[in-house]
């Protein structure tokens, strides 16, 4: 048995076994089984190798092989902890508090989401559906999707949602270890799922135009192979590339013709920003990924992507070995959504609420003296000192938002809160709330 103090609680845990595929089986049960919690350490690696008769060489290849797999991570003098979002366990985000506002989730307002059209009945015959992946009305739709804001649609594919595209361009492209240039703060899911592939993050500041370009260079002279940022509604940021910046980003990553850059358009509909995109920079490997779940319906798990030829053979290669199609039924649905004039007045009317909603929070937050980032899409993020007092703050009087710490590689501390569902007869109390427990966090904590 080993006893271990993180943050202040203690942790019981055993580890067993004699090769280090044992060893690393053994840990990867008890982070299944709920043995071992985000960020609990395990023994260093001679202390265990003592426990166990074995050699520090087995410990440190098992220890290896769990970074791999996205089950721990390294914190070089910290030790091994287990991951903040292990692969092997089925980690769900925590329930809403009952009788808290939901602000943390990142989701829409119900209100704009259109009603789903009924099943189409599949075609009879045989077919297959492999040879023909695409609906042939949905795939032409969706060239002038792309055609629409200046994105070169000469190749596109579809995937099961934003982040099954992004996974697949990444697997076929990259191996464990290699690095990955990631905005900070950043999309947690992203994060979380380059952990669980074994990649390595390496942090590129964002600001109100996005990904900043001198650090963008430094990442990729690192190393890093790919780059994934966004084009717009920055999450949890709100940043947009401007024309300016999305050019010098465009400069920077001409000088890196091997890198491959992942745009990921996933509010395009609703991000209430212009898109200025680096698909059309004359990068070598691109690809610009698009979804639907934030305005046309959550459950609608289907993404669209524009890429270089390269990259999409690539991506249809691993899809055709896997899934080898995204639902004809799904597809069905998404097109009737798209071709509906009812349900696309309604995107727009999201469009112009959320920008409005987002524009009256910040707007109020200003009126406190307090700085926030929200240039475009659903969320506000607000630069705090001590986010743990913030959070429980906001909680004890009646909203629920989400801590800033699952976003950041090595940003400073923040918060992020969903203003798709906040009315602007809200936001004046959100903000006043917000301040108070400001001035709370201030004279508890020193700020």
């Amino acid at each position: 048995m080993y006893w271990y103090r993180l943050n202040y609680v203690a942790t019981q845990y055993s580890i067993a076994g004699t090769t280090a595929k044992g060893i690393a089986a053994s840990v990867e049960r008890a982070v299944a089984d709920g043995g071992l919690g985000p960020g609990d350490a395990l023994p260093p690696v001679r202390r265990l190798a003592d426990e166990l008769a074995v050699s520090p060489g087995t410990v440190a290849t098992a220890y290896k092989e769990l970074r791999q797999r996205g089950v721990v991570v390294t914190r070089g003098r910290g030790g091994t902890v287990v991951a903040a979002a292990p692969a092997v366990a089925s980690r769900r985000p925590p329930k809403v508090p009952a009788g808290l506002r939901d602000l943390a989730g990142g989701h829409p307002d119900a209100a704009f989401l259109p009603d789903l059209p009924a099943l189409v009945a599949p075609s009879t015959g045989p077919r297959s559906h492999r040879s023909t992946p695409r609906l042939p009305l949905l795939e032409e739709r969706v060239h002038a999707w792309f055609d629409r804001d200046g994105v070169p649609s000469g190749h596109v594919t579809f995937a099961h949602g934003a982040l099954d595209c992004v996974a697949r361009l990444l697997a076929t492209e990259l191996r464990p270890g290699d690095a990955v240039a990631m905005e900070d703060p950043g999309y947690h899911h992203l994060l979380d799922l380059l952990q669980a592939m074994g990649l390595r993050t390496v942090a590129v500041a964002v600001d109100d135009e996005g990904m900043r370009p001198s650090e963008l260079k430094e990442a990729l002279r690192s190393g890093a192979r790919a780059v994934v940022c966004s084009p717009r509604a920055q999450n949890p940021y709100g940043g947009c590339f401007s024309a300016g910046r999305r050019d010098a980003l465009a400069e920077v990553l001409r000088q890196f013709p091997e890198v491959l850059v992942i745009e990921n358009d996933h509010a395009a509909e609703i991000a209430g920003a212009e898109l200025n995109s680096l698909t059309g920079g004359g990068l070598a490997r691109w690809a610009q990924v698009r979804t639907v779940t934030k305005y046309l319906g959550t459950d609608l798990r289907w993404a669209a992507a524009a890429c270089d030829p390269v990259t999409l053979a690539r991506h249809d290669g691993r899809l055709l070995l896997t899934s080898g199609w995204v639902s004809h039924l799904l597809q069905a649905a998404v097109l009737t959504l798209m071709n509906d004039p009812s349900a696309q007045l309604l995107v727009a009317r999201a469009e112009e609420t959320y920008g409005e909603r987002r524009a009256a929070f910040v707007k109020e937050l200003a009126r406190h003296g307090i700085s926030a980032h929200g240039a475009s899409g659903m969320n506000v993020w607000v630069p705090v000192r001590d986010e743990s007092a913030v959070v429980n703050g906001l909680r004890t009087r009646g909203w629920w938002v989400a801590a800033g710490a699952r976003f950041r590689l090595a940003a400073d501390p923040g918060v992020r809160i969903t203003v798709a569902g906040v009315d602007p007869s809200e936001a004046a109390r959100l903000a006043s709330d917000f301040a108070g427990v400001l001035g709370e966090s201030e004279a508890t904590y020193g700020g």
